[in-house]
């Protein structure tokens, strides 16, 4: 069966603080849901200063998720690594780990947004260099052994649980971000389906005498809306899938970015014909899981879709598209 994603950036373009308070809650009781149900993962991710209100803090969603789920698994993908400082990062995620037993998986990318890194005060130029300092204080951090850090020696406790440490994958689109992942003997987490890179980097690990894995989205990784009529859905909704469409494109406007969800749409007829975001019967879901995919990612609450809209179409997977995927295990 293939693995199941319901995917969360609580974005929401026209929210108050009281109506993004009721999204943020919503998801949460989304992600128990899909917890009770047998859902494996839930996916989050990280951006600043966007208007439209996307989610800027994963690791404390990520918390929350914990504490209301008893088994499904929280992947960040990705955080903007060189803007996290990397001792507290080591400490956050050693608790989320504690805290979950070992449910939280970290993809540390490095981002794409220079306006990311002038509000943070963090030099855009340098962030191949901080990324590299991150991964191995998180490395060396989760020993739980003295350690030099910036001409200091400095310790971080407590040690997670997981062994040898919290589950690590450097994320890119690039050759730079594929020797990371090799040197420091780490899987590698493509933003696209790049086979030359995901084989680059099998050299890199050959080069390097180190040892990885790769988690490559699939030829086509749709994100999901499971609806009785998809018509219907597209008009009374498209909006809120062609929002996030265009937030990302204008993003990644100069091209240098892959991306699993990139999308050159720009109205909602050709976003529909584009296949990055599809809206599917129970039925078209059931066949479609049929095919040669990796993942199946629902998405809920994409582009401030109306809330009892993203429960419907939770619903109609949990209820409707799962429990015949598991028959045909």
């Amino acid at each position: 069966m293939p693995t199941t994603v319901v995917r969360f950036n609580l974005v929401d373009p026209a929210a108050t603080p009281a109506s993004l308070s009721e999204r943020y809650r919503a998801a949460l009781e989304m992600a128990t849901y899909a917890d009770d149900r047998g859902i494996s993962t839930v996916q989050t991710e990280e951006h600043h200063g966007a208007a439209n209100n996307w989610l800027p803090s994963p690791f404390a969603f990520a918390g929350a998720v914990f504490g209301a789920t008893r088994r499904i698994t929280v992947t960040v993908s990705a955080i903007i690594g060189p803007l996290h400082d990397p001792l507290r990062a080591a400490e956050d995620i050693a608790v989320l780990d504690l805290l979950s037993g070992g449910r939280l998986v970290t993809v540390a990318g490095i981002g794409y947004r220079p306006e990311e890194y002038e509000r943070a005060g963090v030099d855009f130029t340098r962030r191949g260099k901080l990324q590299d300092e991150l991964v191995e204080t998180l490395l060396q951090a989760w020993t739980g052994e003295p350690f030099t850090f910036r001409g200091r020696t400095v310790r971080v406790t407590p040690r997670p649980l997981s062994r040898p440490h919290p589950l690590l994958l450097v994320g890119g689109s690039s050759k730079a971000a594929a020797r990371r992942a090799a040197r420091f003997g780490l899987p590698f987490f493509p933003s696209a389906h790049l086979p030359e890179l995901a084989a680059y980097y099998t050299e890199q690990l050959a080069a390097h005498g180190t040892e990885g894995w790769t988690m490559m989205p699939a030829a086509e990784t749709p994100l999901l809306h499971i609806a009785d009529d998809p018509d219907r859905t597209w008009a009374e909704h498209g909006e809120h899938f062609l929002h996030e469409a265009r937030t990302y494109a204008s993003w990644q406007a100069d091209g240098a970015v892959r991306s699993a969800v990139k999308s050159a749409a720009t109205t909602v007829a050709e976003l529909r014909a584009e296949g990055v975001y599809r809206v599917l019967t129970p039925e078209e879901c059931v066949t479609y899981a049929k095919g040669d995919i990796g993942s199946l990612i629902l998405h809920p609450l994409v582009g401030g879709m109306p809330v009892d809209e993203g429960w419907r179409s939770l619903h109609h997977f949990c209820e409707n598209v799962l429990p015949r995927l598991k028959d045909r295990q």
